[in-house]
C-alpha cells in the first residue's frame, strides 16, 4: 500500500470514528465513549496528515502543539462548570479564526507560487473567509453578553435593518469579485473586514435569552468553515468532519427554535427581549399579586410529607454552583422514599444541554432526567415542584397570556403541582426580561437567596425533621 492509499484510508478510518461518536453522542449513557471515539478519529486524521510531504515544518507543529497544549491545559483546569457556555462560544470563534487563516496562508502561497486556484478552489477558498469571518467575531459577541462585558438585551439603532441589508449584498459583492480573482489581496482584506464586521451586528441585536440557539448555530457555521477549509486543502477528513459539525449543529438550532415555537428568522432578527418596561413588570396597572416567601425550615415539612418531588434546574443553579448539593437533597428525599425526577427544558441555562452536563458533574443518575414533553403530564400528579433559578422556562405566561412576548413557548407546567416552591435570589425577571406570574399563585412559595446555601438548609432541615 503506498502512502497515499495509506493516508486516505486513515481518513476514511477516521470518518467512520466521527460518525459513530456523533451517534453515541445522542444518549447521555455513552456520551462519553462517543467523545473518545470522536477523539480517537482526530488523532488518526491528524497523524495521517502528517504523513503529507510537504505539508508541514515539522519544527513550527511540534512548537503549536506545546503552546496550545499548554494553553488548553490550564484553561481545562481552571474553567468553572458555569463558564461553559462562555467556552463553547469561544471555542467556536477559534474554528473560525482557523478557517480564516488557513485560507489567507493558502492565497499567500499561491501568490508567491503564481498558482491560480481553479475549479472549486475559489469558491471555497470564499466559504472559508465569509463563514469563518461571521463565526469568529459573532462567537465573540456571544461570549461578551454570556460574560457580561455587555449588556445581553437586544442592541437596535435606527435603520439596524437596511444597514445589515446594505451590508449583506456589499458582502455578497466582494464574495463574487474574490470568487472571479481568488489572488487578489486587496478583496481578500475587504472580504475578511466585511465578514467580521457582519458577525457583529448580526449577534448583537440578538437577546441573551435566545443565546442557547445562537451557539448551536455558530457551532454549525464553524462546522461549515472547517468543510469549507477541508475543499481548500484538499483533506477529505476535514471535509467530513466539518459537514458532521455543520449537519448536526443545523438540527439542534431547530429542535431548540421549535422548543421556544419560534422560527430561527425571528431568533435572529426579531430582537426578543427588547421589551419596554411595562412589559417586563407584567403590564402597567396589573395587580400581580402577593408573593409569599418561606424558609428552608418551613419547606422542609411539606418535603418530608411528600410522595413525589419534579426538580427545575435553571440558570440560578449554574451560577451559584449549586448541583452537588441539589444531588445530595434527592439522594436524602429518596433515601426516604420519595421518588424524584428532573425536568429538562431544552432551552434552560445559556447552552445547548446546561443542565445535563452540570447534573451529570455531579453524579445525578441520568434516568432521573427527563425531557419537557414526558415530564409535563406527570406535574398534575407531583406534590413538590422545586425550581432552582429557572423563569422563563416555567412562565404559565406562554399558555395563558396571548399578549405575553413568549406566549406558545412550550414551557415546564411547574404550576400544575401541589405545591411549589421557587429558589431565586430576588424578583427581578430572567433573562427575557419578563416577569412570571407563577411566582404570585397560591401554590407557590419563595426561598429567597443563594440555591447552594438554600439547598443546603433545605437538605439539613429535612434530615433533622
Amino acid at each position: 500500500m503506498s502512502s497515499t492509499d495509506l493516508i486516505q484510508f486513515s481518513y476514511l478510518v477516521a470518518a467512520v470514528l466521527f460518525i459513530l461518536g456523533l451517534r453515541n453522542l445522542s444518549s447521555p449513557k455513552t456520551a462519553a465513549l462517543g467523545n473518545q471515539m470522536a477523539a480517537v478519529g482526530m488523532l488518526i486524521a491528524i497523524v495521517a496528515t502528517l504523513m503529507v510531504q510537504g505539508v508541514v515544518d515539522y519544527t513550527l507543529i511540534v512548537a503549536g502543539i506545546v503552546v496550545g497544549g499548554l494553553i488548553g491545559g490550564v484553561t481545562a483546569l481552571r474553567i468553572k462548570m458555569t463558564d461553559m457556555p462562555q467556552m463553547v462560544a469561544l471555542l467556536n470563534g477559534f474554528g473560525g479564526a482557523a478557517s480564516v487563516l488557513v485560507a489567507g496562508a493558502e492565497v499567500s502561497s499561491r501568490i508567491t507560487a503564481g498558482d491560480v486556484p481553479t475549479g472549486i478552489i475559489p469558491g471555497a477558498i470564499v466559504a472559508s473567509v465569509l463563514i469563518g469571518g461571521v463565526t469568529l467575531t459573532g462567537s465573540l459577541i456571544a461570549f461578551a453578553k454570556l460574560q457580561e462585558l455587555m449588556r445581553g438585551a437586544p442592541i437596535q439603532y435606527p435603520a439596524q435593518q437596511y444597514i445589515n441589508a446594505l451590508l449583506a449584498l456589499g458582502t455578497v459583492a466582494a464574495c463574487f469579485f474574490l470568487g472571479m480573482a481568488p489572488l487578489d489581496p486587496q478583496l481578500f482584506g475587504l472580504l475578511v473586514g466585511l465578514a467580521l464586521l457582519l458577525g457583529i451586528l448580526l449577534v448583537i441585536p440578538i437577546g441573551g435569552a435566545d443565546m442557547p440557539v445562537v451557539i448551536a448555530l455558530l457551532n454549525s457555521y464553524s462546522g461549515l468553515a472547517a468543510c469549507a477549509t477541508g475543499f481548500v486543502l484538499d483533506n477529505s477528513a476535514l471535509v467530513i468532519s466539518g459537514s458532521l459539525v455543520g449537519a448536526s449543529g443545523l438540527i439542534l438550532t431547530k429542535i431548540m427554535c421549535d422548543a421556544m415555537n419560534r422560527s430561527l428568522a425571528n431568533v435572529l432578527f426579531g430582537a426578543f427581549g427588547a421589551v419596554d418596561a411595562s412589559a417586563a413588570a407584567g403590564g402597567e396597572g396589573v395587580d400581580q399579586g402577593t408573593a409569599t416567601a418561606y424558609t428552608p425550615i418551613d419547606a422542609a415539612v411539606i418535603f418530608s410529607n411528600a410522595r413525589s418531588v419534579i426538580v427545575v434546574p435553571g440558570y440560578g443553579m449554574a451560577v451559584a454552583q449549586a448541583q452537588h448539593a441539589v444531588r445530595e437533597l434527592t439522594d436524602t428525599l429518596a433515601d426516604n422514599g420519595i421518588e424524584v425526577n428532573f425536568a429538562i427544558h431544552p432551552v434552560a441555562g445559556r447552552m445547548p444541554g446546561h443542565m445535563n452536563v452540570l447534573l451529570a458533574e455531579a453524579d445525578v443518575p441520568y434516568e432521573r432526567l427527563v425531557e419537557m414533553d414526558e415530564i409535563n403530564p406527570q406535574f398534575p400528579e407531583t406534590d413538590v415542584a422545586l425550581v432552582l433559578g429557572a423563569n422563563d422556562v416555567v412562565n404559565p405566561a406562554a399558555r395563558e397570556d396571548e399578549s405575553s412576548p413568549i406566549y406558545g413557548m412550550p414551557v415546564l407546567e411547574v404550576d400544575r403541582a401541589q405545591h411549589v416552591f421557587v429558589i431565586k435570589r430576588s424578583m427581578n425577571p430572567g433573562f427575557a426580561g419578563i416577569q412570571n406570574p407563577l411566582f404570585f399563585k397560591d401554590n407557590t412559595m419563595m426561598i429567597f437567596g443563594d440555591a447552594k446555601k438554600v439547598v443546603i438548609e433545605l437538605n439539613d432541615a429535612v434530615k433533622n425533621y
